[in-house]
């Protein structure tokens, strides 16, 4: 797929300092839209879709919110643990609305490990199959979200 201006524009607000310090690229050198196909080859090989990982995302985040900012446990597998920063963020992408500065941690205790990520994530992730650019330092990785978050099969 060819990069059109308007995702030129879209990746100029992605970068450092514009929307925030680290901005969403990280040290990637890639068009945006060869960073979300790369990523969208990676989903549709796991047989997930972005779609399926969001609501996987939202569902602990939303069950997290019932621990008040303290970590809960919701099952032999996941404890979450929702905080919320003061403040909004916009999307790069556009589009209705501001982000909260919701910060959701998730933890699986059967595979001990964890992910961290935001409700502005969930929105890349499930409206535009984004996981942020190699090199930054909020990038998710596909495979590990699915892993982590049991992600079922989806396709």
């Amino acid at each position: 797929m060819k990069q059109t201006p308007e995702y030129d524009h879209i990746q100029d607000q992605m970068k450092r300092g514009v929307i925030t310090l680290d901005g969403f690229l990280g040290d990637d050198q890639r068009k945006l839209v060869d960073i979300i196909a790369a990523d969208d080859a990676v989903v549709r090989q796991l047989g997930r879709t972005h779609e399926a990982i969001a609501s996987r995302m939202e569902y602990l985040r939303d069950k997290g919110l019932e621990g008040l900012g303290q970590f809960i446990t919701l099952d032999e597998t996941f404890e979450v643990k929702v905080e919320s920063v003061r403040g909004l963020l916009p999307s790069p992408f556009g589009g209705p609305g501001m982000y909260g500065k919701i910060n959701t941690t998730v933890v699986n205790k059967q595979l001990q490990k964890s992910v961290v990520y935001t409700d502005l994530h969930i929105h890349f992730i499930k409206d535009h199959g984004f996981y942020e650019g190699y090199g930054s330092p909020f990038r998710l990785e596909p495979d590990q979200l699915v892993e982590i978050l049991q992600v079922e099969k989806s396709i």
